[in-house]
């Protein structure tokens, strides 16, 4: 087992946390134990392809602090590798994954497909978005055929947009 869980566990017994926010007493007053979960299941972790030394993405546009309005036009650069269709598993290949508002994801896992963590596993290089009004920090991530992150991970520098 984790030794995090294991520690979480004792702490969890000590104090007497009730799941759910229950704060039911017994007669005496003191709190029920509540036995901790027998087994918590461990994040899948896949295999990741190696990167080229130097290889890195970036931003083509917009700038870093660039005011734009909808559509907006992104524009994907890379160095040092080429850019393939997903499920190509082509050497020093990979596609784009842009990140809007969000962190990085899970480098173990698949790339999450969502409105934050968008696919371009068709080979794009660019695009068109629609952004809500206001501030949105961008930042670009390669993934391999399968949607993983490389090793070590192709990630551009975050850039700030406002959208008018």
């Amino acid at each position: 087992m984790n030794p995090g869980i294991l520690i979480a566990s004792a702490l969890f017994l000590a104090v007497g946390v009730t799941a759910c926010g229950d704060s039911s007493t017994d007669k005496q007053g003191a709190q029920p134990i509540q036995e901790p979960p027998q087994s918590v299941a461990e994040p899948t972790v896949l295999p990741r392809t190696a990167s080229p030394e130097g290889a890195r993405v970036f931003f083509i546009t917009p700038a870093d602090g660039e005011t734009v309005s909808n559509p907006v036009r992104i524009e994907f650069g890379i160095d040092g590798m080429a850019v393939a269709k997903a499920g190509d598993n082509q050497p020093n290949s990979g596609h784009h994954h842009l990140l809007i508002d969000t962190d990085l994801p899970a480098l173990g896992s698949p790339v999450p497909a969502d409105a934050k963590h968008v696919h371009f596993g068709d080979g794009s290089t660019s695009t068109e978005i629609t952004l809500e009004p206001g501030q949105h920090t961008l930042c670009l991530l390669l993934g391999d055929y399968l949607h993983i992150p490389h090793d070590p991970p192709l990630v551009s520098k975050s850039i700030t947009i406002t959208v008018e």
